[in-house]
């Protein structure tokens, strides 16, 4: 059973792991940002629990919770191509991520393409976007609060 695990500190807790219980991980690696291991299926609960030991030793309290850090609102007239290749032509990762933008928007069209993923059509009194949502599980209504990135649809 292969799992993906996704904080800066997961090599490090797959590492401790490996060494708390010798054998229970059939293999691991990768790197800081992004570490997976193989457990025996019948080793899973083992593992599960024992990781969620470690996990509460190296993880911050921030680091085990749902939230979402953004930019904040960007304003109606910065939503444009001309920001969006600005940013498409800065350098961003580890420690430094492409800006999250959040505002509220009324939902003026929405529509599923190819059951995975939402098109939708994002107004604000000065400002529309056509926006895509990816394995998304529930539509929005009139109304929604959006985290999104400026991109560029090629």
């Amino acid at each position: 059973m292969k799992r993906g695990i996704g904080s800066p500190c997961q090599r490090a807790a797959l590492d401790l792991v490996a060494k708390r219980a010798p054998g229970l991980l059939i293999r691991f690696g990768g790197h800081v940002m992004a570490a997976g291991a193989t457990v025996n299926a019948e080793n899973f609960e083992k593992f599960k629990s024992l990781f969620a030991e470690v996990a509460g030793e190296l993880f911050a309290p921030t680091d085990l919770t749902r939230t979402l850090e953004t930019d904040g609102n960007l304003e109606g007239s910065y939503i444009s191509l001309a920001t969006a290749r600005l940013l498409e032509n800065e350098i961003w990762g580890q420690g430094f991520p492409a800006p999250l933008f959040m505002d509220y928007f009324e939902v003026g069209q929405q529509r599923v393409r190819k059951d995975e993923l939402l098109k939708l059509r994002l107004c604000t009194s000065d400002t529309r976007i056509d926006a895509i949502q990816f394995n998304f599980s529930t539509q929005p209504g009139n109304h929604s609060r959006v985290a999104y990135r400026l991109a560029i649809n090629e």
